[in-house]
């Protein structure tokens, strides 16, 4: 169990998954219906299946790369903890599962269970032939609020689209922060990145673009929330405000010329804001 957790990150979760509760609670808000724990496991568990699927998918997609890449040659299947076969199958079983969940929630959400899965799981061969990977992940992890908004009310609304770019961008941005570190490895295997594209100073300076109006986004989603819902105050805005403080700090961090601290950039900063943005928001509802 430790080295499947260890094979899709699962402590990672924590990027996309405070939002999918953001969609959830807001359209439990905007609906008026009654909160359910039941459809909030399910909608949690298909936050799961989904990105287990994805992440195991890419580990298994990319195991001989990682063989090569000194910084992923201990990953769990091409150090031998993991087969290619069973991380396959875990990759088919999690795929299903997260199909049957939705055939639980609502007709909407299982009809496009495929189209999320496609985009999620086909991710894993981007890098090989465009330098807008990046994106594609995003878009992945932008499916986030709305799947749960769609849970709940069975349709699609402005807010938590917004949101879902917001993500889409702020998703791009640090994962182009993290590609720095394998600049000179893709480079050897003609593998696509932006930094590959761009080099260190231009991807970066790509990022920081990226994360700017990634935190316009989230400004307008919060006016818009203020003016729908006069529910929501300070802690909302103080969640924005953090959320935004993380993404200037995780620039602060990462230099062309000193990559020391971009684990710290990718992981720590950006599951702080995600998880602190996530909870007070939800809170506000309440208080």
């Amino acid at each position: 169990m430790k080295s499947y957790l260890s094979l899709i990150k699962f402590s990672h979760t924590v990027f996309a998954l405070p939002f999918a509760l953001l969609g959830f609670f807001l359209a439990t808000l905007e609906t008026g219906k009654g909160f359910s724990w039941q459809l909030l496991v399910l909608v949690v568990l298909c936050m799961v299946f989904a990105r287990s699927a994805a992440m195991a998918f890419n580990r298994y997609l990319d195991r001989d790369i990682d063989g090569k890449n000194p910084r992923t040659a201990t990953r769990e299947i091409p150090a031998g903890v993991i087969s290619a076969r069973a991380a396959l199958f875990f990759v088919i079983a999690n795929s299903l599962l997260f199909i049957a969940t939705t055939w639980f929630i609502n007709f909407l959400c299982f009809a496009l269970s495929p189209v999320a899965l496609l985009i999620i799981l086909g991710y894993s061969y981007t890098k090989r032939f465009t330098y807008l990977c990046h994106f594609v992940l995003g878009l992945g992890l932008a499916l986030a609020p709305v799947g749960a908004y769609l849970a709940v009310s069975g349709r699609f609304d402005l807010i938590p689209v917004l949101y879902a770019a917001a993500v889409l961008l702020w998703v791009s941005g640090f994962d182009i922060i993290y590609a720095l570190q394998d600049e000179d490895f893709d480079k050897s295997l003609q593998l696509r990145s932006v930094p590959v594209k761009l080099g260190r100073k231009n991807a970066l300076l790509l990022s920081s673009v990226l994360h700017i109006i990634c935190a316009l986004l989230i400004v307008t989603a919060g006016y818009l929330l203020m003016q729908q819902y006069p529910v929501f105050g300070w802690l909302h805005w103080l969640a924005t405000i953090v959320f935004i403080a993380m993404l200037y700090y995780q620039h602060r961090l990462v230099k062309p010329n000193d990559l020391s601290r971009v684990n710290m950039a990718f992981a720590t900063t950006n599951g702080v804001a995600s998880v602190v943005f996530g909870a007070l928001t939800i809170l506000d509802m309440y208080i």
